[in-house]
């Protein structure tokens, strides 16, 4: 009779009784002459001689128990898988409820124990750093990481940060719900025994393949999020933000094609493309020089200088149709009239003053968006806005990103927050506060 390790401290991980079919309790009989798969008998079935198709009743038998010595006196190895269910249920440290888990050792003997058998033991130690590093090696299972050199974020349950990074937990590296949640409840009933037929083995073998062949899709997908560090959204958009529209279109088209290429070959290819955009618009520059008939350098300086002017020109005649379109008083129009006859003219026009209607004060023109940099980001609603409240579409693009990051932070935002995060008119605060809620960029706390 050989006393052997039992399959763990629940009895739910045991296979029944062959005699009675319960669940089997410490100690019970393992037939050492019946296999492969382990035939098992309660007491009760063994002491009444109980036979089954080849076991007999005389075969030879071990008795299965953990209610031995294995590291030290005083812990029994059942103890010993006790206290490594607990650490791994509550936490290495949390020793008050690892004790309270065991139920036979105070947190005092937990903890010196653990630290002395399975954190200073050099033979347990180097064990398992062998073995991590193998499966590191050979199958990459590392896990994905947010930023190793700062507190993760740990954002609550369903909030607006949790679902940018679809519930990825940075504390514990591993996301709330895996790919193919629900993968193992295939197999959770299948239990192979002797007496399965050759087509009813075969069909157990192919759910077990399938299964393998789920949990390989799971750790691929895995590693292209750790390989390519998807789950910091922010870091692509800030990237977005480095590079032209033009880029920027060719980046979020070519992201579903980072599956199939490495995260370096992937940057190198937007690169380059990059690159090849700022060469063809740098060859358009040259070649517009070459037929202005510029030769020099410095004469591209006064080219450009010139150019400047001729916009900035443009642009002032532009705001006729605006006021054209926005003034209501005659004679404010008139005025702009005779002032525009004037420059047109070559002539320096008097200083004159638009008078206020009767009506009351008149309201300023929309904002000529023309050729401000950062309009091409906007939208026709975002570009309307930024008329009427006559801002700038930079600094309505970086007020805009601070309350969405604030939003995500809080998990909503109050029109007061906004007043106090943005330093400007509280009627335009709340204009844009008001637009964005519209919207749907934030929501209300």
């Amino acid at each position: 009779m050989d006393r052997l390790a039992s399959f763990g401290n629940d009895p739910f991980d045991k296979p029944p009784c062959r005699g009675c079919s319960s669940y089997l309790t410490e100690p019970y009989i393992k037939c050492a002459e019946c296999g492969p798969s382990p035939f098992l008998l309660c007491l009760q079935c063994f002491t009444r001689g109980f036979e089954y198709k080849k076991h007999q009743s005389d075969h030879k038998y071990e008795i299965m128990t953990s209610d031995f010595p294995v590291l030290e006196p005083g812990w029994t190895a059942q103890e010993e898988m006790a206290l490594l269910e607990a650490v791994m249920d509550c936490g290495f440290g949390n020793w008050q409820d690892v004790a309270y888990q065991m139920r036979t050792k105070t947190k005092e003997e937990c903890e010196s124990h653990y630290m002395k058998n399975f954190i200073n033991n050099p033979l347990f130690s180097s064990t398992l750093l062998s073995l991590r590093k193998t499966k590191d090696s050979r199958f990459a299972e590392g896990a994905i990481p947010f930023k190793p050199t700062d507190d993760p974020p740990r954002p609550t349950f369903d909030s607006v940060l949790s679902r940018d990074m679809a519930g990825y937990m940075p504390a514990r590296a591993d996301f709330m719900e895996e790919f193919d949640n629900y993968a193992e409840w295939d197999l959770k009933d299948i239990d192979f025994v002797d007496d399965d037929s050759d087509i009813l083995r075969a069909l157990k073998l192919s759910v077990v393949d399938i299964y393998h062949s789920r949990l390989k899709e799971r750790q691929r997908r895995k590693k292209i999020i750790r390989d390519h560090g998807l789950i910091n959204l922010r870091k692509f958009q800030m990237l977005e933000r480095c590079y032209p529209k033009e880029v920027q279109e060719l980046y979020d088209v070519m992201r579903r094609f980072a599956r199939v290429v490495g995260p370096i070959e992937h940057d190198k290819f937007i690169e380059s493309h990059a690159l090849e955009f700022e060469l063809r618009r740098e060859i358009r520059r040259l070649q517009e020089y070459r037929k202005a008939g510029i030769k020099s350098f410095c004469s591209a300086k006064v080219y450009e200088r010139a150019k400047r002017m001729r916009e900035d020109e443009r642009r002032k005649r532009t705001m006729l149709c605006d006021v054209l379109q926005y003034i209501q008083d005659g004679r404010a129009c008139q005025q702009w009239l005779s002032k525009q006859a004037a420059i047109d003219a070559g002539i320096t026009p008097a200083v004159t003053t638009i008078t206020v209607s009767a009506t009351g004060r008149r309201s300023a023109p929309p904002l000529n968006l023309t050729g401000l940099p950062g309009t091409e980001k906007l939208n026709e609603r975002e570009k309307e806005l930024c008329q009427v409240v006559r801002l700038v579409p930079g600094a309505y693009l970086e007020y805009k990103q601070a309350l969405l990051n604030e939003c995500r932070r809080q998990g909503g935002l109050r029109l007061a927050q906004a007043r106090a995060l943005i330093k400007i008119d509280v009627n335009k605060t709340r204009k844009i506060y008001d637009f964005l809620i519209k919207e749907g960029y934030i929501t209300k706390a």
